[in-house]
């Protein structure tokens, strides 16, 4: 009886989970409505008031996504106020929906990622992710990967799409 032989972990390939790169982002959202007279209208002194009587401290250790979900006019100020109270306590404050906030602090990760360790490398870009690794930040990725990869493909290792294969030159075949 032959032995069975697992071709894909002998093959070159290496694999990036974007997941396990960018990590547990917890993000805890922040929606200036709740701060509005009728969820629509900012007043200084109420806004002023609730922002003290807040509870900040749920947003230990988080990113807090700050927004307003209706269209009420925000001064700019307000969300000045908003930092002012969370800023020491949270991981940071950021302008946006929760969705675009992971996607900004997860592309912040992936900048500080070394891409040249995939330097002439075969690079599968793990699918299958979770929801919020979204398509942006496999478009991310993929900017940082290609100016170091020689061949770049999404999907799992038994099935995959090529998306780069770089062109060997002659001189560097004949070596």
């Amino acid at each position: 009886m032959a032995e069975i032989v697992n071709k894909i972990k002998q093959s070159k390939l290496e694999t990036v989970d974007l997941e396990k790169l960018v990590g547990d982002i917890h993000i805890k959202p922040f929606d200036m409505k709740e701060m509005l007279y009728e969820g629509l209208i900012l007043r200084e002194k109420q806004f002023r008031e609730l922002l003290k009587e807040h509870d900040w401290e749920q947003y230990k250790d988080h990113y807090v996504a700050v927004y307003c979900s209706t269209d009420a006019i925000i001064p700019k100020w307000a969300y000045m106020l908003v930092v002012q109270y969370a800023h020491n306590i949270a991981r940071d404050v950021l302008f946006g929906e929760p969705d675009d906030v992971f996607r900004t602090v997860a592309g912040k990760v992936l900048d500080e990622v070394d891409w040249k360790v995939y330097s002439d490398r075969f690079v599968l870009l793990k699918g299958c992710s979770r929801a919020e690794i979204s398509a942006a930040l496999y478009m991310h990725a993929t900017k940082k990967l290609l100016p170091h990869v020689r061949k770049l493909m999404y999907g799992e290792a038994c099935s995959n799409v090529p998306v780069f294969n770089q062109k060997r030159s002659c001189t560097s075949a004949a070596s």
